[in-house]
């Protein structure tokens, strides 16, 4: 009978859709509710919006991409540079890993048996430093690339959420606006939710969390709006 795997959680995947939705959202909002505020002209809030749309979302994708390609490089230079401190520094190297299992309850002849094991097996000693003594984690070849398309779609989405109303024919700029908050409010509400659903928490804390944050940013832009129309 074959083992059941429980499904898990990919940190990076999460942080990227949730990096790149809520981005891409609060940016347009903030755009629309402010020109919203300076001008009734639909095709030229349109207009903006979808010029931001685009530069957010390339923006947005390379950032993601050169971000995890750093880390990636950082993780192989100091995987480098550990793996010469373990063939010119092996005492202490050693006290490490006994640190580390001292940490963890090991004590007596029970921690040295420890740090002999893992030190009989050299990949094991250094993914063991690299992960509880330098607390870093291992980035695939392919993670920048696919951190660069979810960021780029999730912004895309998230971008599109709050333009949607003003596409609307025949409706007052005003009720577009109100309409783009609300959507916008449901959709960052959702955001939290499903991160609270998947990770821990409980749901309507992450999910205000989410919708205040984003309504903030696009109470901004509309009262730069304003403050353009105005003067």
């Amino acid at each position: 009978m074959a083992a059941r795997r429980e499904p898990h959680v990919r940190p990076g995947l999460l942080s990227d859709f949730i990096l790149g939705s809520q981005d891409g959202l609060v940016n347009v909002l903030g755009i629309l509710l402010g020109l919203s505020a300076a001008t009734n002209d639909t095709r030229l809030i349109i207009i903006a919006a979808l010029a931001a749309l685009g530069a957010e979302s390339v923006s947005m994708g390379a950032v993601a991409y050169t971000s995890t390609l750093a880390r990636q490089r950082t993780y192989e230079a100091e995987r480098r540079k550990e793996l010469e401190e373990m063939r010119d520094l092996p005492d202490v190297e050693r006290e490490e890993v006994r640190v580390i299992f001292r940490n963890w309850g090991y004590e007596g002849d029970e921690l040295e048996e420890m740090v002999r094991k893992v030190e009989a097996k050299p990949k094991a000693m250094l993914d063991l430093m690299m992960a509880f003594e330098l607390n870093l984690a291992v980035v695939a070849n392919d993670q920048p690339g696919r951190s660069a398309l979810t960021v780029f779609a999730a912004t895309v989405v998230g971008s599109a959420i709050p333009l949607v109303p003003f596409l609307i024919p025949g409706v007052p700029v005003v009720t577009q606006a109100v309409s783009a908050v609300v959507v916008s409010g449901v959709a960052l509400f959702g955001i939290g939710w499903y991160e609270a659903h998947i990770t821990v928490g409980p749901f309507w804390k992450s999910g205000l969390r989410m919708l205040l944050i984003g309504l903030g940013a696009g109470l901004v832009g509309f009262l730069i709006g304003i403050a353009a129309h105005v003067y």
